[in-house]
C-alpha cells in the first residue's frame, strides 16, 4: 500500500453490522487506509444469525487485514445493551480510543413487504424491522460515543437508504421501511447537534443500488457477471459495489475538514464527486441523481453521464 494511502493508520473504527453488504465494504476500505477496524455482528463461523447466510464477521475481519489494516471480529447483538457495552469496553481496553463509528446495523431484508400497507404488513415483522434498524443504532451510540469524545475529531456515520431530499418526497417500499430509513436520517441530524459542539461530526450516508451479496443472489448473478441481470432489470446498470460506499466513509474519515458535513445527509455518488474516488471498475455511479432524472420518470435505462 502506498504510504500516501495509509491516511488512517493509528485510527480505530467500529463498524457495527459489518458481516456483509455495505458494512463489509466500509470495514475493508477503512482497512485499506491502514485503520484498525472492529467488525461486529451476529453471524460467525460457529453460528449463523436469522439471515442463515454464509458471510461471517471473521471473514470480514480477515478481509480488513488483507487490505492493509487490522481487522478484529467481535460477536455482538446490538439489540442487547450488555453486549454492546462489553464491545465498547473491549475497544477501550485494547485501544483506549475510538475515532470512527459506523452504525450499519440493519437486518431487515427478509422482514419488509413491498407496497404493503401498515394494516396488511405482518405486524411482528414490521416492529422487528424497526427495532433492528433504529433501536440498535441508538444503543450503539449510547455506549460508543463517550469513548469517541475523549479525543476531538471523531466521526459517526449513520447508514441508511435514501437521502433526506429523496425520502422526503418519495414513499419508500412500505410504512415500516419508510419510517425506519427516514428515522436514521434524523438520527444523524440529531447527533450532529449533540456532537458538533463537542468536537465530533455525525453524518447520514446512503449507498446507491448496492450489489450486495444478497442482491446478487436475488438476481442470480455474481459480481463477475452482474451485467447479465440487466436483461430483466435494465436500471440495475446504475448499481455499485459495497466498496464504493466504503471508499466514501474512508474519504470522510481521512478529511481534516469533515466537520463541514456535520448533520448532513450524503450519498456515495455525491462524495465520489467531492473526493475523487471511484468504484472498483473506475466509474463513479451517481444513483440518486439517476433515480430522480431517469428511473422515476419512467425513462429508458441509460447511465450515460451518471457513472
Amino acid at each position: 500500500m502506498p504510504e500516501t494511502q495509509r491516511t488512517l493508520e493509528g485510527r480505530v473504527a467500529l463498524v457495527a453490522g459489518a458481516t456483509r453488504g455495505a458494512g463489509r465494504g466500509i470495514a475493508v476500505q477503512l482497512g485499506a487506509r491502514g485503520a484498525t477496524v472492529y467488525v461486529s455482528g451476529r453471524s460467525t463461523r460457529g453460528k449463523r444469525s436469522e439471515y442463515d447466510r454464509p458471510e461471517t464477521i471473521e471473514e470480514t475481519a480477515e478481509l480488513v487485514t488483507a487490505a492493509g489494516g487490522r481487522g478484529i471480529a467481535v460477536v455482538a447483538d446490538h439489540l442487547v445493551p450488555a453486549e454492546v457495552e462489553a464491545l465498547v469496553g473491549r475497544i477501550d481496553a485494547e485501544q483506549g480510543r475510538l475515532d470512527v463509528l459506523v452504525n450499519d446495523i440493519w437486518g431487515g431484508e427478509r422482514l419488509f413487504e413491498w407496497d404493503s400497507t401498515v394494516w396488511e404488513h405482518d405486524l411482528d415483522n414490521g416492529l422487528r424491522l424497526m427495532r433492528l434498524a433504529v433501536e440498535t443504532h441508538a444503543v450503539t451510540s449510547h455506549f460508543a460515543l463517550p469513548l469517541m469524545l475523549r479525543e476531538p475529531g471523531g466521526l459517526v456515520v449513520e447508514m441508511t437508504d435514501g437521502t433526506t431530499d429523496y425520502n422526503a418526497s418519495n414513499y419508500r417500499v412500505s410504512f415500516f421501511y419508510d419510517i425506519a430509513k427516514s428515522t436514521v436520517l434524523r438520527m444523524a441530524f440529531a447527533l450532529g447537534h449533540e456532537l458538533g459542539p463537542r468536537g465530533a461530526t455525525a453524518v447520514a450516508l446512503t449507498p446507491g443500488w448496492l450489489r450486495s451479496e444478497m442482491m446478487l443472489d436475488n438476481f442470480g448473478v455474481t459480481e463477475e457477471n452482474w451485467r447479465d441481470a440487466l436483461a430483466k432489470v435494465p436500471h440495475f446498470a446504475i448499481s455499485e459495489t459495497p466498496s464504493y460506499v466504503g471508499r466514501a466513509v474512508a474519504a470522510l474519515a481521512a478529511d481534516p475538514e469533515v466537520a463541514r458535513w456535520n448533520g448532513r445527509s450524503l450519498s456515495s455518488g455525491q462524495l465520489a464527486q467531492e473526493y475523487g474516488f471511484t468504484d472498483l471498475d473506475g466509474s463513479r455511479p451517481d444513483c440518486w441523481r439517476y433515480m430522480v432524472e431517469v428511473q422515476d420518470p419512467g425513462r429508458p435505462a441509460d447511465t450515460t453521464g451518471y457513472r
